[in-house]
């Protein structure tokens, strides 16, 4: 008694394994420019405004 071969299942898996990982990648990202890098650069910039004002005073 043989066991039949499973064909088709690796393609299947790589093309899923393939969209999660680029949809979680993309998802990650935008939440790290969105939720750190844009809230820190914008306190950043806030720091030297206020450093320039203090000096031009």
């Amino acid at each position: 008694m043989a066991i039949a071969p499973i064909t088709g299942k690796l393609r299947k898996r790589f093309w899923l394994d393939l969209t999660v990982s680029l949809g979680l990648g993309v998802s990650a990202g935008y939440a790290f420019w969105y939720g750190v890098h844009l809230p820190k650069v914008q306190k950043q910039e806030e720091f030297y405004l206020k450093l320039e004002r203090q000096k031009q005073q």
